[in-house]
């Protein structure tokens, strides 16, 4: 990604908290669909930044340019270990992330881990032809507020043209899944859990997106680990106004977990 001139209008992107599935998402023709009309939909983007669920590290870490793929999960079709996305350099963007820090806020280079599923997975569906530099940043913490603080700090990158994405599952329960077809109903405690969300979200209410853990139904079956959950304070951070509602861009269930997206300005 060059260094921009004077950013335009034009050039602002928005940011996304999108839900990222397994890799059989890639052969789901709905879900897969949803995500390819939206990357349409956008302008397009300079470069990406994305946070997923799968790199929980501290101190902030920041994905090697050039590194290969992160196959981190079991027992699916041999073929999706064999799938690559490799992207241009994202050194340039990096820099930038790195810059944008505080002194108080050290980032690591880890030159030898790549993109995980969380990220390459939508991605490869939305941008199919890798020509978009991708920068994958760990997630540092499960603070909303701090999380919050983070993506403000990114807020400028959308400025200069970079998708700044949360990559998650609004639900996630996996323990608790008693089915694991696509189409399988969804439980009680995930479809409890979306609908609090999705009347939060309506709301611009991040303070009670915050309180889940004491407020949300469902809980702790929807997450009984929250990885998958707090990338989504990185995206409202970034965006302008926290506090607007955010555009719910897709919605709905994928073996019994919720796939709510949403898009802020």
């Amino acid at each position: 990604m060059d260094a921009p001139n004077t950013p335009t209008p034009a050039d602002r992107m928005p940011a996304l908290y999108l839900g990222h599935g397994a890799p059989p998402l890639l052969d789901d023709p709905v879900w897969s669909g949803q995500l390819a009309t939206l990357a349409r939909e956008l302008p397009r983007p300079k470069a990406i930044l994305i946070v997923s669920a799968h790199w929980e590290s501290a101190p902030l870490s920041l994905s090697g340019n050039g590194a290969p793929l992160v196959y981190d999960f079991g027992g699916f079709d041999p073929k999706y270990y064999r799938m690559t996305y490799q992207t241009p350099d994202s050194t340039a963007l990096a820099q930038r992330v790195a810059a944008m820090m505080p002194d108080t806020e050290p980032v690591h280079q880890h030159v030898s881990r790549g993109l995980d599923h969380g990220a390459w997975v939508p991605l490869k569906i939305m941008y199919p032809e890798a020509d978009i530099p991708v920068l994958q940043m760990s997630l540092p913490t499960h603070d909303p507020e701090r999380l919050m603080r983070l993506g403000a700090r990114l807020r400028p990158l959308r400025e200069e043209g970079v998708l700044v994405v949360g990559s998650g599952f609004l639900t996630h329960g996996l323990p608790f899944l008693t089915e694991f077809r696509i189409d399988a109903a969804a439980p009680g405690w995930s479809r409890e859990f979306d609908a609090w969300a999705a009347e939060a979200i309506a709301r611009g209410d991040v303070d009670e997106l915050a309180a889940y853990r004491d407020r949300a139904p469902g809980m702790p079956y929807a997450h009984p680990t929250v990885e998958h959950y707090t990338p989504l304070f990185v995206t409202l951070g970034a965006a302008s106004a926290p506090e607007v509602p955010a555009e719910q861009i897709i919605d709905g269930f994928w073996m019994g977990l919720s796939k709510r997206s949403l898009q802020v300005a």
